[in-house]
């Protein structure tokens, strides 16, 4: 029987350019930024070769990760200074959403049965603050989000047919795996511009998850909209598989002006 016969290479000799290459050619773009401190660590750790290889690998997929991120959050189109829900008090309500309810809502078990989201109640109570803190942590998960303010929305779907931008919207809004859809009831629509709501909420009823933010209780939207029928419709599907939540108190934007700067 042949014995293997070991080969001595010096390791040391091997130029990390010659390394980064292999790495770029199976497109392992961030372990090779990373090498050499990849392989000072091997070095001082005296790590074994699964060690190594799980840090190289790990240290790869954590890149993308990020990557993936901030695509996912540029693509949102958040509104400016976005806060994370922990920067959200409850308490301050009189009414409506508990910090325990944040907690379950932070777990996203909601989306992913493309559940939906119902944030009602007077303006300054932090229902933006909400909505967007819930899209930030489906960013951070790993989820594709859009933020849309209901007027800009309707102007979308008035347009998509006509300008190239709006319809390259409304197709990665439908294709989103969480849509915020912001201030709905501050400002009316038509009853054509009601139809095409519709029609959106239709699309993306049981394959997209919805969180609205509005002024008006569920039962003043048929007054929004113009027609009952169709805002029975549309409310089918969007109370199908939704969390309601109807704040109550004193401003918060009022009360804490320093975090909508």
């Amino acid at each position: 029987m042949k014995k293997a016969i070991a080969r001595n290479i010096d390791t040391n000799h091997i130029p990390v350019e010659k390394l980064n290459a292999l790495l770029e050619t199976f497109a392992l773009k961030h372990s090779s930024r990373q090498l050499a401190d990849i392989l000072e660590r091997a070095e001082n750790n005296s790590l074994s070769y699964r060690e190594f290889l799980l840090d190289l690998l790990e240290t790869e997929v954590k890149g993308r990760n990020e990557r993936r991120r901030k695509r996912n959050y540029t693509a949102a189109h958040f509104p400016p200074n976005v806060k994370v829900l922990e920067e959200y008090d409850p308490a301050e309500l009189e009414a409506g959403i508990t910090e325990s309810q944040i907690e379950q809502l932070k777990q996203l078990t909601w989306l992913d049965t493309c559940g939906n989201v119902v944030l009602a109640g007077p303006p300054g109570l932090g229902k933006t603050m909400i909505a967007t803190g819930l899209g930030l942590e489906a960013i951070n998960s790993g989820y594709t989000v859009c933020f849309e303010k209901m007027v800009n929305l309707i102007k979308i779907l008035d347009s998509s047919e006509t300008e190239r931008s709006a319809g390259f919207r409304l197709k990665n809004l439908k294709k989103a795996q969480l849509v915020i859809i912001d201030e709905i009831g501050y400002t009316p629509i038509t009853r054509s511009q009601a139809n095409k709501f519709f029609t959106f909420i239709s699309d993306t009823y049981e394959t997209t998850s919805l969180v609205f933010t509005t002024n008006k209780e569920i039962t003043e939207w048929a007054e929004m909209m113009g027609d009952p029928v169709l805002t029975t419709a549309m409310l089918d599907r969007v109370l199908h598989h939704a969390k309601c939540f109807s704040l109550r108190g004193e401003s918060y934007r009022l009360k804490h002006p320093e975090m909508f700067d």
